[in-house]
């Protein structure tokens, strides 16, 4: 077999968002694919292999969805840099596959003429032909064949329709070494814009006849789905059912989770003596894992919901009716769901921010989710409520208890919303950008491209968020083990730990707000999940395992700590610095080390604030 054959071509995959261009990916692919991010950037790299006919094999690179090669997103820009081969440590594409939604090519017409400018060689995919048939569009595949100079092929890449016949036509330019100089398109003037928009709209009214049997059920849909009362009414729905199937689905297979890392870590208790070896792989290593995978079945339940219904084509219509009420605070229309299931957990709201196209608005999103009050939270919240306000009822079917946890919540909310302002004031000046969308047909979601995105998700959240999170847990593990307690020293190991030293010494810190020095060391190890606080706090009050005393647990800190200072201690947990976790994928998704400790400063700082303001007022109200 010759060099040529061996040397892997590279395709890009190119075209407007909804046209399924990543289903064409898949069919292609199929299981060989692979997914990283792009050098610099945290807009996702697909990459994926195929063997055509001939023996060649391709290399398919599939490029975020883009309306033009003058690009307004990080997203948009990827696509023209890899299209124009100025992407750093990226091949040039041998070929370039433009994937059209083959019943509505008006505005693709206008992208495939900015990428025969490029000059290399083009292969156009009418993708989605069969929808196209069915609604009696007549489409001149060979006169616009001719027009566009550049061969035509049609595909149903849901049913794998075309795509031997597509490998092929991709293979023939490859072997006819057609390759042109890069880097002839050049960023069009105003008067060559027109020009351009023009040209498509000669060429759509040459070569493609309106619809015999035109799509009036998405209008229909969309009538119901867009209404400005019961739209919304919908909306809420389904956004309650995905809120309620975080938590309930996601729970049994999380503690399923959380129970075998704990048999893990029992067995290996039982195998290796007590010693520095033993708490190190269970306490470090085993218990520094299991809290990344126990939110591996919240994120997939996100995903799958959002999977769904970005391939049903809901997604659009989602964001256009939340727009408005968003906007009012600074936000895009997209930064609703990836705030929604931040009250799961802030790893997959924040892991969701990716479908915010404009970068200062993903960013803002990122910024403000941790406030959105966690699952994680509620361990806290539960303990500090039990404790010190009474379980009294205060109206019918209302009890106090809830009222207050219902505030906590509603804290958090109008936090997120008041620091959202206030960011796009400071960092990002200017309003929101305006809210332009191609509304999607709907269309049925294939089962086989949820489920190969759900595991690519799955893979994403282990590889990257993994990486950063393993060596932050262990790294409080050693803050809260080393040094050991001298021979016969009494109290609890974690007081002669490094923990507990810094516990003691920024104490002082913390008294203005009513924090002693043991709350203080419960908050080092409570840094690595949030949940651990409460297991922190009962072994500094030498209680034993706390989650199997939270009653004894509550009645000593009841006897031991004002109302003013449970108090204070809820403010805290409203707006403090989420886990490690949820920082380390703040690192991850801004590529900042910056912005994570500005997320973490920014927190802290009004977690500090709120405190001292509730712990005063309640002093004052003789709850001291």
């Amino acid at each position: 077999m010759s060099e040529a054959l061996l040397r892997p071509a590279r395709v890009a995959l190119v075209g407007n968002p909804n046209t399924g261009k990543t289903a064409l990916f898949n069919a292609l692919t199929g299981s060989r694919q692979k997914v990283a991010n792009y050098a610099g950037v945290t807009v996702e790299r697909k990459e994926g292999f195929v063997t055509t006919p001939a023996g060649r094999s391709l290399s398919i690179l599939d490029l975020p969805g883009t309306y033009s090669l003058r690009a307004r997103s990080p997203d948009e820009a990827v696509t023209r840099d890899a299209v124009l081969g100025k992407l750093e440590g990226e091949a040039e594409p041998d070929v370039v596959v433009a994937v059209a939604d083959a019943t509505n090519l008006r505005l693709v017409l206008r992208l495939i003429l900015e990428l025969k400018a490029v000059g290399r060689p083009m292969v156009l995919a009418l993708n989605m032909y069969d929808i196209a048939q069915r609604q009696g569009l007549r489409i001149d595949v060979e006169g616009l064949q001719k027009e566009l100079g550049c061969p035509i092929v049609t595909t149903v890449a849901t049913r794998k329709r075309g795509i031997e016949e597509l490998t092929v036509k991709v293979d023939e330019l490859v072997a006819a070494g057609a390759l042109s100089t890069a880097n002839q398109w050049r960023e069009p003037t105003a008067t060559e814009i027109r020009a351009a928009h023009g040209q498509a709209q000669r060429i759509l009214k040459a070569y493609v006849r309106p619809a015999e049997h035109p799509d009036t059920l998405t209008g229909k849909i969309d009538a119901v789905l867009l209404h400005p009362v019961g739209g919304l009414v919908i909306l809420l729905g389904l956004l309650f059912l995905m809120f309620q199937a975080v938590f309930t689905w996601a729970g049994p297979p999380a503690d399923l989770i959380e129970a075998g890392c704990a048999a893990l870590g029992a067995a290996v208790g039982q195998v290796l003596p007590d010693g520095l070896l033993r708490s190190l792989i269970a306490d470090g290593l085993i218990a520094g894992v299991g809290s990344v995978l126990v939110f591996l079945p919240q994120i997939l339940v996100l995903f799958f919901f959002i999977i769904l219904l970005e391939d049903f084509g809901y997604m659009a219509r989602a964001a256009f009716l939340m727009d408005r009420i968003m906007g009012g605070a600074g936000l895009h229309g997209r930064a609703f769901i990836p705030l929604l299931s931040s009250f799961a957990c802030a790893i997959p709201g924040i892991m969701a921010a990716r479908v915010i196209d404009q970068k200062r608005d993903r960013m803002t999103t990122i910024l403000v989710a941790p406030l959105m009050t966690c699952s994680a939270r509620i361990p806290v919240y539960t303990l500090i409520i039990g404790a010190f306000i009474p379980n009294t009822t205060v109206g019918p079917g209302l009890s106090l208890q809830g009222l207050v946890m219902f505030g906590l919540y509603t804290a958090g909310i109008v936090s997120a919303l008041a620091v959202c302002f206030v960011i796009r004031r400071v960092f990002w000046r200017g309003a929101v950008e305006p809210f332009l969308m191609e509304l999607p047909t709907y269309k049925t979601p294939s089962a086989e491209n949820v489920i190969r995105n759900l595991l690519l998700r799955a893979q994403i959240f282990i590889n990257r968020a993994g990486r950063i999170i393993l060596p932050l847990m262990v790294l409080v593990w050693v803050l809260s083990t080393f040094p050991y307690p001298p021979e016969g020293a009494p109290g609890p190991a974690i007081d002669y730990s490094f923990a507990g030293m810094i516990g003691q010494a920024i104490q002082p810190l913390f008294a203005p707000i009513g924090f002693n020095w043991q709350m203080v060391v419960a908050l080092i190890p409570g840094f690595a999940a949030r949940e651990v606080a409460v297991a922190a706090l009962g072994t500094v009050y030498a209680v034993g395992d706390a989650e199997a005393n939270v009653g004894a647990l509550g009645a000593r800190l009841a006897g031991q700590w004002s109302l003013a200072t449970g108090l204070s201690f809820l403010a805290w947990y409203v707006y403090a610095p989420q886990c490690v976790a949820t920082l380390g994928v703040v690192k991850r998704e801004t590529n900042s080390w910056g912005w994570m400790w500005v997320t973490f400063v920014y927190m802290t700082t009004l977690a500090y604030l709120a405190s001292l303001v509730v712990y005063r007022v309640a002093v004052g109200l003789g709850w001291g």
